[in-house]
């Protein structure tokens, strides 16, 4: 019982701390200070990056969709009144950009033909350094996450955004409801589908070891239903 206390204690202190550093950081990017865009970049750009790329059907679209991002973060600051975190506001913005990212392919990018050839290693991934390795890069080798992001790729995008906001951005069932204006059921519901479908565009390619894993994740996702 003093266990659980003192973990909501502190849960409850991270909290506002986190509270407040968003008001801060707030304040300085409505006075145009240059200090507070920097601050916010470097806190939100690579994670704002790992979301885009897996959203997106094409991930090399990922650095312009997420200058886009913080584009509209910057243009609309002024506007955001609180009614959630900054961190949900500014994901909110990056799922709906990758949506938005999405539907420009479809209606337009299969009539382009494109005659520029890209220089190889200038991806976005080589000019952003990695701030850490997540859980799912340090339990997965790199082939087998290769196979997990491939065969992500082709899981329904409704149901891949919560997929990644959940499995590799870690966020809560509440946090995801926030940033995708959905109910916690709904949330529950696509999280469910989603490890289900990409179960099924797994089957057979992992190692047996790698598959028992994922079985045992969705078995704990059905328990906290």
């Amino acid at each position: 019982m003093a266990d659980s206390l003192v973990g909501f204690q502190l849960d409850v202190s991270t909290a506002v701390r986190a509270r407040e550093d968003d008001s801060v950081l707030l304040q300085g990017l409505r006075a145009g200070e240059e200090s507070a865009y920097e601050a916010l970049i470097q806190r939100f750009e690579q994670p704002i990056y790992n979301i885009v790329s897996r959203l997106l059907d094409d991930p090399s679209d990922a650095a312009d969709v997420v200058q886009e991002v913080f584009l509209k973060v910057f243009r609309n600051v002024a506007s955001f009144r609180g009614e959630s975190s900054l961190k949900t506001w500014i994901y909110r913005i990056a799922v709906n950009e990758g949506r938005n990212q999405r539907r420009w392919f479809s209606r337009h990018r299969r009539q382009e033909v494109n005659l520029e050839a890209e220089e190889p290693g200038e991806g976005y991934q080589h000019v952003l350094p990695d701030p850490g390795r997540s859980p799912f890069d340090v339990t997965l080798d790199h082939e087998t996450q290769l196979l997990i992001e491939a065969a992500l790729a082709q899981v329904n995008p409704k149901f891949r955004a919560a997929l990644v906001l959940r499995e590799i951005e870690g966020l809560s069932y509440e946090e995801i409801g926030a940033i995708l204006e959905i109910s916690l059921g709904t949330v529950k519901s696509r999280i469910l589908r989603g490890r289900d479908a990409l179960k099924k565009h797994l089957a057979g390619r992992l190692e047996p070891a790698s598959h028992s894993e994922w079985q045992h994740r969705q078995i704990e996702l059905v328990r906290e239903l």
